[in-house]
């Protein structure tokens, strides 16, 4: 079939390409913006703190790690799998904040959302200094319960001294977002 130059122009005039072209635009700024909403972090309400605090998780030893031990300094727990690509880039950053940091009575938990035999396995190969416990999948649920809406990894909540959750965080931490928890530590 032969193109038709007339039939070509009728239906491709320049305020119809500019009206699609809005709509467009339009429905990708309502994408953003719902996918903006939907992946931040939601406010984790006193009673999933205190809950928090109650826990305890087994560590890949089979030693128990009680969240109450860690209450009374800063604390980052870190919700992280094997499986997780970005999860697994962060650990070395963690580990070397961790060791910056040691001496300033701040703590790292790195909550391992996967099999117990694939963490064992894993940290045989990258060691970390700091505490991982075995959240297994239920720790999803409790990720959730902190904030973490999505149920997407990594995800890290930034504890105060006192308990209180001051940040969270739905994505791979960067030096800048360990800079700043640093920056809300009470001064000694």
């Amino acid at each position: 079939m032969k193109d038709d130059d007339n039939m070509m122009d009728k239906n491709h005039t320049p305020s119809r390409r500019a009206w699609l072209g809005a709509a467009g635009a339009t429905a990708g700024l309502v994408g953003a913006g719902l996918a903006w909403w939907r992946l931040s972090p939601q406010s984790a309400g006193p009673v999933a703190q205190h809950a928090f605090w109650a826990e305890s998780f087994e560590d890949p030893s089979g030693m128990s790690l009680s969240m109450q031990d860690f209450k009374g300094n800063p604390l980052l727990v870190n919700f992280w799998a094997t499986w997780c690509p970005p999860c697994v880039e962060e650990l070395p950053l963690l580990d070397r904040f961790w060791r910056e940091n040691a001496a300033k009575k701040a703590e790292i938990l790195a909550l391992a959302i996967d099999q117990p035999s694939a963490v064992k396995k894993f940290l045989l190969r990258q060691p970390l200094g700091f505490p991982v416990g075995l959240a297994g999948f239920a720790g999803t649920e409790l990720a959730k319960s902190l904030g973490n809406a999505a149920g997407g990894l990594p995800f890290s909540v930034f504890f105060n001294a006192d308990g209180t959750i001051w940040r969270q965080k739905l994505g791979q931490l960067t030096p800048e977002d360990l800079a700043k928890w640093q920056g809300s530590w009470p001064k000694a």
